[in-house]
């Protein structure tokens, strides 16, 4: 601890800050979407709250004072929309199973070090198609909000315009404040459904079933997977640091295991928050940065403990505030991810056919788009690469 307060300085603890900030208010809101989705009481949405905080905080928190690196761990904001897409006609307790089921792939992946050679069999032209597939319906459902508050979303996109183009690191907090304030003078907020108290853990007794296994269970590890670990990995080493990347997967996967029946459905290495510890904002040594990742741990921790209190505020704003806000929080990785998905001629054409079948919400024998999306555009890309030994001597 001696250690830990000397090494910590203001931007480090202000970088903290502003990356659980960033991270929390930009999608916090699918996080609640996806447990509704399962037919979550407001309990059990509390206990997703802290299960999920805990989680991310103490699997930041712990190996960044452990390491001294600034090691970031998030939930699957990718595998929250998968879930708030695909969990209809599922119960929480088929929720459980899909999360347990998904906690130990990623636990196998990381304990087994077969993670990277197993992903790159994936085309990230393909899993990119999959992830803006999935999150394509928040953008549309962000802007369709407008039908029936007008006002408000035309003045959250008009903030958030203006704010990528001054502040682009904290548009999404300031749309947010914006809007609280805007529904707030319009008497729309319903502060009586805020309870400030600490959270409670709701256990739920899992469910297993193939049908959720793979309409649920896959799709979340293919996504946390392919677009939430494959870029923090990448953030990590962007930013010159070695980390036993295999044990830290194998310690989100364990983590998930454990406080999955409590609603934390994947946990993973984060990328876009991950950057805001390890740059040079957060201290201008390398080696003393860790300090920005704990202290976005400890917050993280604190936000889980009361979780309650994160129902009750999101419960309070307006439908058509909370599906514009987790929109336009998207927008940036929807764009960037069609541009992944888009940008090599050789895939491109299998790449589109993965996302429209994963946009189009279609379900098959029971299972999700998410999941058809990703066979179809592998049948695609095998009918048009795949050629036999005789053509190719030929």
């Amino acid at each position: 601890m001696r250690r830990f307060l000397a090494d910590l300085s203001l931007p480090a603890a202000t970088a903290g800050f502003v990356a659980v900030l960033v991270g929390f208010t930009s999608s916090v809101a699918i996080v609640f979407q996806a447990a509704q989705a399962f037919g979550a009481t407001p309990a059990q949405i509390s206990s997703w709250m802290w299960a999920l905080g805990l989680g991310m905080g103490l699997c930041t928190l712990l190996p960044a004072l452990w390491w001294r690196k600034p090691v970031m761990v998030a939930w699957s904001t990718p595998g929250a929309a998968v879930l708030a897409t695909a969990g209809a006609g599922y119960t929480m307790a088929d929720a459980v199973g899909a999360f347990l089921v998904c906690g130990a792939l990623i636990t196998l992946a990381g304990a087994t070090g077969w993670f990277e050679r197993v992903m790159n069999r994936i085309p990230m032209a393909i899993a990119s198609a999959l992830l803006a597939g999935v999150l394509a319906r928040f953008g549309i459902d962000a802007f369709g909000a407008a039908k029936s508050a007008l006002p408000l979303v035309t003045g959250m996109l008009a903030a958030y315009l203006v704010g990528r183009r001054l502040w682009p690191r904290y548009a999404v907090p300031v749309v947010l404040l914006l809007a609280i304030a805007f529904v707030a003078s319009q008497g729309q907020l319903r502060t009586e459904v805020i309870e400030w108290k600490l959270a409670e853990p709701v256990f739920t007794m899992p469910r297993f079933s193939f049908a959720a296994v793979v309409s649920l269970s896959l799709p979340l590890f293919v996504v946390t997977m392919a677009s939430q670990n494959l870029p923090g990995v990448a953030a990590i080493r962007g930013s010159g640091y070695e980390m036993p990347v295999s044990r830290l997967i194998t310690i989100t996967g364990l983590a998930t295991l454990v406080l999955a029946p409590f609603g934390a459905f994947a946990l993973n290495l984060s990328a876009i928050t991950a950057a805001i510890c390890m740059g040079r904002e957060a201290h201008a040594d390398p080696a003393r940065r860790y300090t920005a990742a704990a202290v976005c741990g400890a917050i993280y921790c604190v936000i889980g403990l009361f979780g309650a209190a994160v129902t009750g505020v999101l419960s309070a704003f307006p439908r058509e505030l909370v599906v514009a806000i987790a929109g336009l929080a998207l927008l940036g990785t929807i764009g960037a991810a069609l541009a992944m998905a888009l940008k090599d001629d050789a895939h491109r054409e299998s790449a589109l056919i993965t996302f429209l079948v994963t946009l189009s919400g279609v379900t098959i024998a029971g299972i999700g788009a998410a999941f058809w999306g990703v066979v179809a555009g592998a049948i695609a890309l095998v009918v048009q690469q795949w050629r036999p030994r005789w053509g190719a001597r030929a």
